[in-house]
């Protein structure tokens, strides 16, 4: 059996209790009105905004509150490496939605419920998200996730992956069957030796299997995160000492240890002894808190809710209770002088995580179940880094033995923080392997059939067309008496020609090589043949196009406009005389000759959806790269060395260096003024932003690096031209909704009316100024002077 006929199975027992599934939907609902909240995303339809038009984002699945907190550092650091790539988040619980909502604003370009796992839904969501890469953290296990994600052609990887010793067992009944899905994700990287044996005893391929440590070692704790308002009620209530029960939990079956009764009959034992003590009870699951609450006042023990402290509510005397009613606050009350007892330990539960409370260096105390985490636990026990009991009955002694050492406090709170420190570096194993699974990645996500067969009809029809016509034109091809550089792609959408030949004009330029740039002018309204333009010339839109007129406004080398390249060249000779030629967008125009092409490959999207259009966005079969003469990534990313994207284009090209280069905001233009601002540091502001590009994310995902979040982001068809009614349109949602700005890209600015600037107010509108950055930029105006040189054309 292989994992298509294991995934054959599973969707037929899915397909027989879907009128279970529905009675559990509906019991959820009944139970916790919450639950129908978003429903629809549990379905796949994700927002609008989610949308993505190019593949490359990364989707992050986390099922809930502790799996969202241990990647929160994984997330900082992809926010940080790859600035540029979209990385949406879900998770499966209310709890862990409503956590990952507040926590990672700004960190993530959204949170979602997670898609049932039923084809259709999951389907959906990929072809929402078009993800390069799906990372799914600790024990997720999810069938038709996996397999529609490998059959999208996407990477998949298992970070911080745990299967518990409790759990085990049930796995390994239907191992038959979890080999065949453990043998789908690219990577699995477990959160400790004991766990990946344990996926290995399931069979999953050794190769692919890692033991790359605990993400939640890497958790950063920090005084700063506590909330004001605990910060103040501790600063009024000025306990001495404070004991955390954390995490506990409810009995497991019958006669097991209920925590909460446990932890508050300790409380009672201690109470006499510690006149000033504060114990912070912080049970494990939201449906527990009232029920906690119910117990407190019913012992008649001092306490007060902490939803409360926000509406002013006081406790009145010490020893009382704070009741931590709230979800992913806990970790950083560890920060406070404390004693910790680690719930899920003294019921039958299997413990939970105690690295956070040990990284803080606070002394530990646990039950006999620690089963989840027993790895972590042997070490902690061996270190005589913690206390270990055995009943409910021996807790005060516990606790009360801690609190009135604070020599052994000390000491056991020093060994834990030397544990936890350890090891550390999960956080950056699993970012390396993330981003070299990423750069190997090229999905492609094509709509459904029959839709998709009569495209991949059309597709075949067009590269047909793109064959005949290209050896018709060769037939006719001519040359100019200047050298030609052209500068092109291979897919439909911006790919950053434009900045790159401004870059390599200017390059030229320092370097006293005249260029002369010759371009179709694209959807310019003025039906001339040729149009000849000097640097810096004030000629409409009409008559040049808008990249056009970009590459005019920079006033770096004279421009030549027209369909026909070889004419306008000779044109721009006779004129000007440049030493080279730049042809913009030229390399599918091979009616010109030329002496180099360069190609340029976007990382974001680098194949245009691995097919020719309209089933992808190719203009003519990968095949055709061994032309290029040079190959430049753009939108690379700082941290990505594109190792996979490069070695996927040797197939094609085996020869042709292969640079980087990656796009810089410059400056924002204001459009009334003319005053340029740093790309940071806009007049104060809410923003909204439009564009009209082939490839909006591109701006948006400048937007996000910049550490702009519009209130709305508008896209309209590439080359928009913007009529005033809409100019006045967008304006008027903007101050809807509270935005003062507006934001646009420089080629939008151009196709903007003439009167737009007025018709905003009192909506400022500002346009993004960019610029490009290319690595080894210098082995570029080498290969133009090879050409030059063999043109014998002497340049010193």
């Amino acid at each position: 059996m292989n994992a298509t006929l294991a995934v054959f199975i599973y969707r037929t027992l899915q397909r027989a209790a879907s009128p279970l599934l529905l009675l559990y939907f509906l019991w959820r609902v009944l139970r916790d009105h919450r639950y129908v909240r978003r429903f629809h995303e549990r379905l796949g339809f994700l927002p609008h905004a989610f949308r993505r038009q190019i593949a490359g984002s990364i989707w992050v699945h986390a099922v809930s509150v502790g799996e969202v907190l241990s990647i929160l550092p994984l997330l900082r650091r992809l926010k940080e490496d790859l600035p540029l790539v979209p990385v949406f988040v879900s998770a499966s619980t209310i709890a862990g939605r409503k956590l990952a909502g507040e926590r990672l604003a700004g960190l993530v370009s959204g949170v979602f419920y997670a898609p049932i796992d039923y084809s259709f839904a999951v389907r959906r969501v990929l072809r929402t998200l078009r993800p390069a890469l799906v990372v799914v953290a600790e024990t997720e296990i999810w069938p038709n996730l996996f397999f529609e994600t490998r059959k999208a052609g996407c990477g998949l990887m298992l970070v911080n992956g745990r299967i518990s010793g409790q759990a085990l067992p049930r796995y390994r009944r239907f191992r038959w069957f979890f080999r065949h899905i453990l043998a789908l994700p690219d990577r699995i990287l477990a959160q400790s030796e004991a766990n990946r044996v344990r996926f290995l005893s399931l069979g999953a391929p050794p190769e692919r299997l890692t033991n790359a440590g605990n993400l939640k070692y890497d958790f950063p704790s920090r005084e700063a995160a506590i909330p004001g308002d605990i910060l103040a009620f501790l600063r009024q209530t000025n306990p001495d000492p404070i004991w955390i029960a954390a995490s506990t939990m409810p009995p497991a079956r019958s006669g097991d240890v209920d925590e909460d009764s446990a932890v508050l009959q300790a409380f009672a034992e201690l109470a006499s002894s510690y006149p000033r003590l504060l114990l912070i009870l912080a049970p494990r699951k939201p449906d527990r808190f009232d029920a906690a609450a119910v117990k407190l006042a019913a012992s008649g023990v001092p306490f007060v809710r902490r939803t409360s402290l926000s509406s002013g509510a006081r406790l009145g005397q010490l020893p009382g209770v704070l009741l931590l009613d709230s979800i992913g606050e806990l970790a950083a009350l560890f920060t406070l002088d404390c004693v910790v007892f680690m719930g899920g330990s003294l019921a039958q539960r299997g413990g939970h995580n105690i690295l956070e409370p040990g990284s803080c260096s606070r002394p530990l105390i646990l039950g006999p179940h620690m089963e989840n985490f027993q790895e972590i636990a042997a070490e902690f026990k061996e270190a005589q880094a913690c206390v270990e009991i055995e009943a409910a009955e021996e807790l005060a002694g516990a606790v009360g033995g801690l609190l009135g050492n604070p020599d052994l406090r000390a000491r056991l709170g020093e060994k834990a923080r030397l544990l936890s420190e350890a090891r550390r570096g999960a956080t950056a194993r699993a970012l390396e392997a993330i981003l070299e699974l990423r750069s190997s990645r090229f999905p492609a996500f094509h709509p459904p059939f029959p839709l998709r067969q009569l495209l991949w009809l059309l597709a075949r029809v067009w590269g047909a067309g793109a064959a005949w016509n290209r050896g018709r034109n060769l037939s006719r091809r001519r040359r100019l008496s200047t050298p030609v550089v052209s500068v092109g792609n291979l897919s439909m959408g911006g790919s950053g020609k434009t900045p790159f030949v401004l870059w390599l004009a200017r390059q030229l330029a320092r370097h006293g090589i005249r260029a002369g740039i010759l371009t179709r002018g694209y959807r310019r309204l003025v039906p001339e043949k040729e149009t000849i333009v000097e640097p810096g010339s004030h000629l409409p839109v009409a008559r040049t196009g808008d990249e056009a007129r970009i590459l005019i406004r920079a006033a770096v080398a004279p421009l030549g406009i027209g369909a026909d390249r070889y004419s306008t060249g000779r044109a721009l000779e006779q004129s000007f005389h440049p030493d080279v030629l730049l042809l913009d967008d030229g390399f599918q125009h091979v009616r010109l000759d030329r002496d180099l092409d360069i190609v340029l490959i976007d990382a974001l999207d680098p194949f245009g959806g691995n097919d020719l259009f309209p089933l992808g966005r190719l203009r003519e079969p990968l095949r055709e790269l061994s032309r290029a003469g040079l190959v430049v990534i753009t939108r690379a990313q700082p941290a990505d060395a594109c190792a996979g994207l490069a070695a996927e284009l040797r197939r094609f090209n085996p020869h042709a260096p292969i640079l980087r280069a990656k796009v810089v905001a410059e400056s924002w233009v204001d459009c009334q003024t003319g005053r340029e601002y740093a790309p940071q540091e806009l007049p104060p502001g809410e923003v909204a932003a439009f564009c009209g590009l082939a490839n909006p994310a591109s701006f948006w995902n400048t937007l996000s690096s910049l550490g702009f979040r519009p209130v709305f982001m508008r896209s309209m068809g590439d080359h928009h031209r913007y009529r005033p009614y809409e100019v006045e349109r967008l304006a008027k949602e903007a101050a809807r909704l509270g935005a003062t700005i507006l934001l646009t890209t420089e080629k939008d600015h151009i196709n903007l009316c003439e009167s737009a600037c007025d018709l905003a107010q009192p909506i400022r509108l500002f346009w993004l100024r960019i610029g490009i950055e290319v690595d080894r930029g210098e082995e570029v105006l080498g290969a133009v002077k090879k050409v030059l040189n063999r043109g014998a054309l002497k340049i010193q």
